[in-house]
């Protein structure tokens, strides 16, 4: 889900990505996505069953999904737990978004669901700026330290870096990498090795199946720092998760095999993949 000020590039990005074929194609690119949403007003439509489908009919590895609440989370785990990677966001509801990094009650939230449940990452929540040094945020950062877990942190740079200063050994995926150039991305990816960029709903890096000069010398430089996400953040987009997929395959067809394979799926294995293992289905 997208704040105010994110919801131009978002339109953008619709608008922009091509409408492609219905079916995937034979011996297609797996995909691992690292950027779905299955919040109530999705599953209140689309129930688990139907959404674990359209994952595995777009070609989908492995689906890192949060929710509004976690219970969405939780249920299409339980349906597809060889499938989805279970993420923990801050937020018990949609209205949460710009005041969940200033009320102390979701810490206990956390807590209690990280008492309850295993995850792979914390998020994808949003924070910007000195809000990332409040309270509430250090928690989080030390939640995820605790429980070794990423940080899914749709964020600006401002506030990537505060958190790395609080801990300098954190492992962040940057969302929708943080909106910002390709150049800044190099920056922030040269001066964190613990940085990782998913491209969800960004249509900048790709047109009509050629890759941008500047996302080019970007993924040539970090092959093993970015993944593709679709970010599911209203039911409608679920209906889009195919779609993406081949437009993911197109673009990553004109970068060189071995760096096309790893952002389409071979860095979301590498780095969520061991972590199964220490996942626990909830009981039905």
């Amino acid at each position: 889900m997208f704040p105010g000020r994110s919801l131009i590039p978002c339109v953008l990005a619709v608008l922009c990505l091509p409408a492609l074929a219905a079916e995937p194609p034979a011996r297609a690119l797996p995909i691992f996505d690292a950027h779905l949403h299955y919040s109530h007003d999705a599953w209140e439509r689309l129930p688990p069953a139907a959404a674990v489908k359209l994952l595995r009919d777009a070609g989908l590895k492995a689906a890192m999904v949060s929710s509004s609440s976690d219970d969405g989370t939780q249920m299409l785990y339980a349906a597809a737990p060889d499938l989805v990677l279970p993420s923990l966001r801050p937020y018990r509801s949609r209205g949460e978004i710009g005041t969940w990094m200033n009320d102390p009650t979701v810490v206990a939230h956390l807590e209690q669901r990280l008492a309850k449940y295993r995850y792979v990452a914390i998020g994808e929540y949003h924070i910007y700026g000195a809000d990332a040094d409040g309270a509430v945020m250090r928690r989080v950062v030390q939640l995820a330290r605790q429980h070794r877990l990423f940080l899914h942190s749709h964020s600006d740079a401002d506030a990537i870096e505060r958190q790395f200063r609080q801990d300098p050994d954190a492992r962040i995926l940057w969302a929708h990498s943080g909106f910002d150039s390709p150049e800044r991305v190099r920056e922030m990816l040269r001066r964190h090795r613990n940085l990782w960029c998913d491209l969800a709903f960004r249509s900048d890096h790709a047109s009509g199946g050629k890759v941008d000069a500047g996302w080019r010398a970007a993924f040539l430089e970090f092959p093993d720092r970015f993944m593709v996400g679709t970010d599911t953040f209203t039911p409608e987009r679920w209906y889009y998760v195919g779609e993406h997929a081949r437009w993911t395959r197109e673009w990553l067809s004109d970068l060189p095999p071995p760096v096309a394979e790893q952002i389409a799926w071979k860095n979301g294995e590498r780095l969520f993949g061991a972590m199964r293992a220490s996942l626990t289905p909830p009981k039905p």
